[in-house]
This record gives C-alpha cells, structure tokens and sequence, in this order.
C-alpha cells in the first residue's frame, strides 16, 4: 500500500470555490514558514497567488479557521498562481463555519 495522497484533481476540478481575501502561514519541511494569500477556497483544496518557490507534490500544514490544521499538496503552479489539494476531504458543517469566518460579509457568499 502507497503512503502517498490519493491526488484526484481531474474529478475534484469541479467543487464549488469561494473566493476569500485570506491571509496564512504554512509550514514546509525545506522552506521553514511560508506566507499565503488565499484567493480561492473549496472543500478540497484552495489557490493563492504569489511565487512561492515550491515544486508540484510538495506539501505543507497551513492552519484554518474553525478547521485548525490541515496538510495540503501543492498540484498546480502556473505564473503567480498555485493550486493545493487538501489531504482529506473538509466535512460540510466545518467548510460553511470556516466560510462564514473567512468571509463575514454575507453579501459576498455565494448562495447556499
């Protein structure tokens, strides 16, 4: 049995994103503490812009709110864009409280 992450990106391309405005620190073996802007956010990954200086597959733990912490592999990497995979699917109750955190502007989410 592999220890690697399952990566389903073709499948998870899909998911409903909400765009956020959310700032974080990821922790990375190699890279030590990594600053992100959010930009984008779904129950199973998210997208930041800024060169972050990773290559595709590596993975690091950033925390969330009202989720805590999480371990996400980075899939993408175009320009100043990535894209990361959660390690598991986030449960529907913890993405909408995280959601209602992440944005408190009501106007702004999208329709449930």
């Amino acid at each position: 049995m592999g220890a690697g992450a399952q990566l389903t990106v073709t499948d998870l391309r899909r998911a409903a994103r909400h765009p956020v405005d959310q700032k974080a620190i990821g922790e990375h073996r190699r890279l030590g503490d990594v600053h992100l802007h959010i930009v984008n956010i779904s129950a199973h990954g998210f997208m930041v812009d800024g060169d972050l200086g990773m290559e595709r597959g590596e993975r690091l733990t950033i925390r969330l709110p009202e989720i805590g912490r999480i371990e996400a592999h980075l899939i993408w990497a175009a320009d100043d864009r990535a894209g990361f995979q959660f390690e598991r699917i986030l449960r529907l109750d913890d993405f909408m409280r995280m959601i209602d955190a992440m944005q408190p502007n009501p106007r702004l989410r999208k329709s449930r």
